[in-house]
């Protein structure tokens, strides 16, 4: 989109500025859009100039904000995408004290407005990308993951205790902060050793503010909770709590089972295998997206007339392919 605004932008800028001047001036009768010393620059080579450059991604950024304005209309959940980005840019800018308005200029868009749309595009273009390897994904890959990778949810509760940390603090004041919030889980742990009660705790001393106020419960899913809490949880038996903190990104855990559910069937989750799948394939595969886009436009009978934009848009097309061949 960015590279269409760029280069269709100037072309008709500069036809539209050399169609109504009242002095054109002609070179070989055609239109003269600069002068030097020694040499005249006519539109037409300029075109051409353009064309060489950036004309392959130009045309085809025009062409894929037709398909995907065609393929999926701009509902609430792709404005909801961009608007939230869009709020969370702001914020990271504003965190270092840059201006988000003059970053947008700097990047090219006219306007925070050209900017979403530029976001609710990308929004569909991932739609496309996991439609396209949902349609490739194969029954032994569904049974492989539900054999491997799903789990009866498990009922648990647990204390979470955090390190304060910040910016400006040294290795040797964050290493401290960290053996503070780990003495502190230890000393909650001796606290149930000696018959506390685990809810009470949890509700005074928990910094999981989501679950603190409901005694440290929780369901846990794999997939959803970090690996370090899933594997301590899921090893512990029913009844019992881990006898030393669990250390996360969040934090140090202290975690107590109740019980686990029974594994559900294949055919009442295989939807969120699927999804699973798909988001795995393409966070292991950061071409499949542009694969998913060169196959949406074979599908549109997309055929270039251009033989120079052709063949640089083949050789894209041959790039994409070897890369993600070695993925």
């Amino acid at each position: 989109m960015k590279n269409k605004l760029l280069i269709a932008g100037a072309i008709i800028g500069v036809f539209a500025f050399t169609g109504c001047a009242n002095d054109t001036s002609l070179k070989d009768g055609k239109e003269i859009v600069a002068t030097i010393k020694g040499e005249e620059f006519t539109a037409e080579e300029l075109y051409e100039e353009m064309i060489k450059q950036t004309g392959s991604n130009t045309l085809v950024s025009m062409v894929d904000e037709f398909i995907l304005n065609k393929e999926y209309e701009t509902d609430e959940d792709a404005k909801t995408y961009a608007e939230s980005n869009i709020e969370s840019y702001k914020s990271s800018y504003e965190s270092y004290g840059q201006d988000f308005e003059q970053a947008l200029k700097d990047a090219g868009y006219a306007s925070e407005e050209e900017f979403k749309e530029s976001l609710i595009l990308e929004y569909k273009k991932q739609l496309v990308a996991e439609s396209y390897v949902k349609e490739q994904i194969t029954n032994d890959e569904i049974e492989s993951y539900y054999n491997d990778k799903v789990y009866g949810d498990i009922e648990a509760k647990h204390i979470l205790i955090t390190s304060e940390h910040s910016d400006d603090m040294t290795d040797e004041e964050v290493e401290e902060a960290e053996k503070k919030a780990k003495e502190e889980a230890e000393d909650l742990i001796k606290k149930l050793n000696d018959g506390e009660d685990f809810e009470e705790l949890a509700k005074k001393y928990s910094d999981d503010e989501g679950t603190a106020s409901k005694g440290g419960k929780l369901t846990v899913t794999y997939g959803d909770v970090v690996d370090e809490f899933w594997d301590a949880t899921y090893k512990l038996k029913d009844g019992k709590y881990t006898d030393k903190p669990v250390k996360s990104e969040y934090g140090y855990h202290i975690i107590y089972r109740e019980s686990q559910k029974e594994k559900p069937k294949l055919s009442e989750v295989k939807e969120d295998v699927i999804d699973k799948i798909v988001d795995e394939k393409l966070e292991e595969d950061t071409t499949l997206q542009n694969k998913a886009m060169v196959a949406k436009r074979k599908e549109y009978k997309l055929n270039i007339k251009d033989k120079d934009i052709k063949k640089a848009y083949s050789q894209t097309v041959e790039s994409i392919e070897k890369s993600s061949s070695t993925n």
